[in-house]
């Protein structure tokens, strides 16, 4: 039985849910081809004191329809009795499975969605209310500023966004440079040269899954001949190879990489290829979810478990996840979706929080124009950012902003993420497969 609250905290009086389509270019992956625009969902919370509480998340038609859903058990609910609100929603819609999750790179799932979302915006919140940043809610700052690596894609020329796959002629410096196709190993040392450059990050991660295996391990050799051993090397094929494939290239690359993510599906084929190569191998797709927590353990499926707060269930979540891979000697990092300030600054915060951080962070930040927080984008020093000084998150909605990206969503016409789509627009024979080489 639960009980009711003895005290009484700040209660929710409104809940305002805002889609959002920002640019993006026409990047590759194992699932096809981004498409113009990226959809990402803006969630206000609003206390009865008027305090306002925000978060961003992956959006979808299905996502925004579970958050209207939420939003009426959420009015009138004590803003700090999150525990009690996590366990509503699940017995409303029910317990995300490990199916629903599917078999593409990004993650489908509802509850951890919307419970996500809602969670961050009343840390927000309540920050806001005692004047103290988020990081501090989780436990407390262990680093001022947290690193972040430069993630490289195949891509074909484009700007995305109403530029589609023309370029803007007035662009300069990376905006410019990300533009350009990369589908070879001199164009992706061309990228990371260009986002090094702008953003001065310390370590390199290329999505991989996009081509054969061969051109794409020869970009992951072309870019440890470029910048040397000192600059740590991921790759990610998004499980896509086959096991003996994953053996085979894994061993080439072992003289290269910090680590490799998701090269082959699934808990057994990873464990299979922990114990034939050196490489540690990390994962934000065969363990994705507490409920695969004892298999990952029994098999020894991975090293690193790269979170993912949209995925996990938001920011404790994560902090719990953290306690549970120092337990049985995992390392852990974060995946990254394509995303704005709201979403990198809830990163930041936790990557603060987090005890123990040896890898860092994935982020799409470089690849997006637009902004919806105000004061613009964020800035990074030397690849890393600095924990916002502001209460809750530490960032504020630019609403001007979040209308004119709001108008994007409803001109694009786009309700969900689908790169099959997108890639058969270019060749239309094309098909997803789950594993391809």
């Amino acid at each position: 039985m639960i009980h009711e609250q003895s005290g009484s905290g700040p209660r929710i009086r409104a809940v305002r849910i805002t889609p959002i389509a920002i640019q993006d270019p026409p990047l590759l992956n194992a699932a096809g081809l981004h498409a113009p625009f990226a959809l990402r969902t803006v969630v206000e919370l609003e206390t009865e004191d008027g305090v306002i509480g925000i978060s961003e998340i992956p959006g979808n038609e299905a996502t925004n329809q579970a958050l209207e859903e939420a939003s009426r058990l959420v009015i009138g609910k004590d803003l700090y009795q999150l525990n009690k609100l996590q366990m509503e929603l699940e017995a409303y819609f029910g317990k995300d499975s490990v199916t629903d999750r599917g078999d593409a790179p990004w993650d489908q799932r509802k509850l951890v969605h919307v419970f996500s979302a809602l969670e961050v915006a009343c840390l927000d919140c309540i920050g806001k209310l005692v004047n103290r940043p988020v990081v501090d809610l989780l436990g407390g700052r262990m680093r001022d500023s947290v690193p972040f690596a430069a993630y490289l894609f195949f891509k074909y020329e484009g700007a995305g966004g109403d530029w589609g796959f023309s370029k803007d002629p007035g662009a300069r410096g990376w905006d410019a440079a990300r533009q350009e196709a990369a589908v070879d190993p001199q164009g992706i040392v061309n990228q990371a040269i260009a986002m090094c450059k702008e953003y001065g990050f310390q370590s390199i991660k290329l999505k991989g899954g996009a081509f054969e295996p061969e051109l794409e391990v020869a970009c992951m050799q072309a870019l440890y001949r470029e910048f040397g051993p000192a600059m740590p090397l991921r790759f990610d094929p998004n499980a896509i190879w086959k096991p003996e494939t994953g053996l085979k290239y894994g061993k080439v690359m072992e003289p290269i990489l910090e680590y490799l993510e998701d090269p082959v599906r699934g808990q057994e084929n990873m464990a299979w290829l922990r114990g034939q190569i050196k490489t540690p191998l990390a994962t934000n797709m065969c363990t994705t979810s507490f409920d695969e927590i004892p298999s990952s353990i029994r098999l020894g499926s991975e090293d690193i478990i790269l979170s993912d707060h949209h995925f996990w269930g938001g920011l404790r979540a994560s902090m719990e996840l953290s306690r549970v891979c120092n337990v049985f000697g995992r390392d852990l990092s974060m995946h990254s979706n394509s995303h704005l300030g709201i979403s990198l600054a809830a990163m930041v915060h936790l990557g603060a929080a987090l005890p123990r951080l040896r890898y860092a962070l994935d982020t799409h930040y470089p690849w997006q124009s637009e902004e919806i927080i105000t004061g613009g984008r964020f800035a990074f020093d030397n690849g890393a950012v600095h924990v916002p000084s502001g209460p809750g998150l530490g960032v504020e909605l630019d609403r001007d902003s979040l209308q004119t990206l709001h108008q994007n969503y409803l001109k694009c016409g786009l309700k969900k993420r689908d790169d099959q789509v997108e890639m058969q627009k270019v060749h239309p024979d094309w098909t997803f497969q789950k594993i391809r080489w």
